[in-house]
């Protein structure tokens, strides 16, 4: 196996700030996704979300799915802000993928923000500015 597929839900993605890490290691985007909807999303003080698999209030999130090669993982989860992981996560087709994904210290406290169904809906309606890209 040389590539994997990962599912990114914030920063990563197209266009946002950290999407060059995913080009720095040779990952190739390859095609929208939802996850299954068991899922929360938290802003992380409106920098960054957080996305955790739950048991009750979850919801649909919205994702990028990128083919990234094995060698690169390490180094992308080495990149991201403290506290982001990687484990695996459902989508809505029942496929399994690696994620970025929260731990739950680094979500205690921070503002809930599953009812956007993603980080784009949130940023596009929530930060004052919008069009600016997130940290």
């Amino acid at each position: 196996m040389e590539f994997v597929e990962l599912a990114v839900n914030g920063t990563l993605m197209r266009g946002l700030e950290l999407n060059g890490n995913m080009y720095l290691v040779g990952a190739k985007f390859v095609r929208e996704a939802y996850t299954e909807p068991n899922y929360c999303l938290w802003s992380i003080a409106d920098r960054h979300p957080a996305m955790q698999r739950v048991t009750t209030g979850g919801h649909t999130i919205a994702v990028e799915i990128w083919s990234v090669p094995v060698a690169g993982i390490a180094t992308l989860l080495l990149l991201e802000p403290p506290g982001l992981c990687m484990g695996k996560v459902r989508l809505s087709t029942g496929e399994e993928v690696l994620g970025v994904l929260g731990e739950a210290l680094l979500c205690e406290g921070q503002k809930d923000i599953t009812v956007w169904g993603g980080w784009r809906a949130y940023i596009a309606n929530c930060l004052p500015e919008s069009g600016k890209e997130v940290a």
